[in-house]
């Protein structure tokens, strides 16, 4: 089973750390988040698409071309959002093969990792305390995403999609769709891709704080280092 790292972004809210590291290049407890991310990959994930664009170099020079035992492929990032950067993972799959999506600044356990693998295809999601400042989830009764709404006004639950999705391949066919900041996100096809497809909530563990600014990544280094994410 292959996965796509998405890596391309700038970590803006992360300044001044991602001045010069890219995000998925910071540390906590002394490890990248890219090495948490192939620690804690399930043993199905034998290849890895890596998606770069800002400081490629560096993660290239960190990742080289086998990490932590799999076979690593490179393709550029797209300046118009992460639905054009995801696309050009395109030529590494074929029809409508399974495949793991994750962001590189997330950070799932491997319990986490292993149940979103359990289900055919799967959206690993947090509950949140403010889903209006969220990319929110809407959930029937039997566990399927049926959505997933953008910081919406009016949400339908407090369950937050992260950037950790298992999905197949003919998620590639669904175009993009603008959103009104004028960028185009991956959100978009998985939405389409929900929407013809039997996709599994998979809840994550509680109180684990977001991981956006340098505040978030001292928060997140205490509450780690004494096993609490």
């Amino acid at each position: 089973m292959k996965a796509v790292i998405l890596a391309a972004g700038e970590g803006v809210r992360m300044r001044p750390l991602t001045l010069e590291n890219p995000k998925p290049l910071l540390e906590i407890a002394g490890k990248t988040f890219i090495d948490h991310i192939f620690e804690n990959f399930p043993a199905e994930v034998t290849e890895v698409v890596l998606v770069v664009k800002y400081l490629a170099d560096k993660i290239k020079a960190h990742c080289g071309d086998n990490f932590h035992g799999r076979k690593i492929h490179y393709v550029g990032g797209s300046d118009k959002g992460n639905a054009y950067s995801f696309l050009n993972a395109k030529p590494f799959f074929e029809g409508d093969e399974r495949m793991m999506i994750i962001y590189g600044d997330e950070l799932p356990t491997k319990k986490e990792f292993n149940e979103c693998i359990s289900f055919e295809y799967s959206w690993l999601c947090y509950q949140v305390s403010v889903p209006q400042k969220s990319g929110i989830a809407t959930i029937d009764e039997l566990g399927r995403i049926l959505e997933v709404i953008e910081k919406p006004e009016n949400p339908k639950s407090d369950w937050a999609a992260t950037g950790l999705m298992v999905a197949n391949a003919s998620v590639f066919n669904y175009a993009p769709i603008q959103h009104k900041n004028g960028e185009y996100y991956l959100t978009s096809m998985m939405n389409q891709f929900c929407h013809d497809n039997t996709m599994m909530v998979v809840r994550g563990a509680p109180g684990r704080p977001q991981l956006t600014t340098p505040e978030d990544l001292a928060l997140w280094e205490k509450l780690y280092l004494e096993g609490k994410v």
